[in-house]
């Protein structure tokens, strides 16, 4: 062996073998390795696809959870309840997104306990996604809120004129608009009544018509006024329009309305006094057929209001096409202006084109 060829062995011994320039850099650093270490380190490797997402799989199931027994969510603190119910058809967009969240983790039980919340939800809502509405009926009544500070009272008469109504209900009435609508509505509406800030116009007779308790005026103070007082800012009435399938009575109502606090949580005492005091009205009507109309300010959802719902059914679930949803008029995100029937047959339910209103107008058509 020559002395160049000597030099290069002792350089590929002092190099571990490797020859120059070729640098294992994984084992860079790693230090003296562990003589009983003969097998490769896997460091790296993956779960399984039954062990990933074991945080997503219990979200999902916690959100099922919470759609399943919402009811039982108590109104002790903040009326918790009545606001979860209040937005509860929103909390199915955290379905697609734990959906999203389990393929990019390719999580079998993440998955699967979707399967939990998506069911619930569709339990829930899912009728309210198909359109249930059929062609005819006899009568077509329309509610709407027309906005005390409505910029197009004029505009906003024509346009409920327009929809081909036979029985028009209106809410927020301001006294000095008030004849704006009589006005623009007397063509085609030879008939109406009004009292304090809710009214109704009809193409057909009226009779009985008489002010509604909601409650707005509740305790030792307003057992003080005088009805002339309480009059001038009533929220409700019942009448009777005279069809040709018998009478039918009509309720207008405007509850009071509701604020969400970030402490108090939702503030809704009045109304719900008021939907409690129109359940007790309704209740006690004689008349078999019966719609009520008007802006109750909160979703059907609501357990606050149990005692008109267990009596009377919203045309929008039974013959409408979506949720239906109404306020704000800019972007709706809840339906808080209702139609709801008795005895007589929803065969179609739908929300109006905006008005000058920061709530849409609502539609159904009934029949015998």
């Amino acid at each position: 062996m020559t002395g160049s060829e000597r030099g290069q062995t002792m350089t590929q011994v002092d190099t571990g073998g490797t020859p120059q320039g070729d640098v294992d850099t994984a084992d860079s650093g790693r230090g003296d390795a562990d003589p009983g270490d003969t097998g490769p380190r896997h460091t790296g490797a993956r779960t399984g696809p039954w062990k990933r997402g074991r945080v997503l799989a219990a979200a999902a199931l916690l959100l099922g959870l919470f759609l399943l027994l919402h009811a039982s969510i108590p109104n002790r603190v903040g009326n918790l309840g009545s606001l979860v119910e209040t937005f509860l058809p929103w909390f199915g967009l955290f379905i697609p997104v734990l959906l999203a969240g389990a393929l990019l983790r390719r999580s079998v039980p993440a998955l699967v306990a979707l399967l939990l919340p998506a069911v619930i939800w569709l339990d829930l809502f899912g009728g309210l996604l198909t359109d249930k509405s059929h062609p005819g009926g006899d009568l077509t009544v329309v509610s709407h809120n027309v906005g005390a500070d409505n910029p197009d009272a004029a505009g906003t008469a024509r346009a409920l004129a327009a929809s081909g109504a036979d029985v028009l209900a209106l809410e927020e009435l301001d006294p000095a608009a008030r004849r704006t609508y009589e006005k623009e509505l007397a063509t085609a509406y030879p008939h109406h009544t009004v009292l304090g800030t809710v009214g109704v116009w009809s193409r057909l007779p009226l009779s009985d018509t008489r002010p509604v308790d909601v409650a707005m005026d509740a305790g030792p103070l307003g057992e003080a006024k005088s009805a002339d007082v309480k009059l001038e800012y009533n929220r409700g009435l019942r009448t009777t329009v005279a069809t040709d399938h018998g009478p039918l009575a009509v309720y207008v109502a405007h509850l009071g309305s509701v604020r969400v606090n970030p402490r108090a949580g939702l503030s809704s005492g009045q109304r719900d006094a008021g939907a409690q005091s129109l359940g007790r009205a309704v209740a006690a009507e004689r008349n078999e057929r019966v719609v009520l109309l008007g802006d109750l300010n909160g979703t059907l959802d609501d357990r606050a209001y149990a005692g008109i719902t267990s009596r009377m059914r919203s045309a929008q679930e039974a013959a409408g096409d979506g949720f239906g949803f109404t306020w704000p008029a800019a972007f709706p995100v809840v339906r808080i202006d209702q139609i709801l029937v008795r005895g007589v047959e929803p065969e179609s339910s739908w929300p109006l084109p905006a008005t000058g209103s920061d709530h849409l107008p609502v539609a159904a058509r009934v029949s015998w």
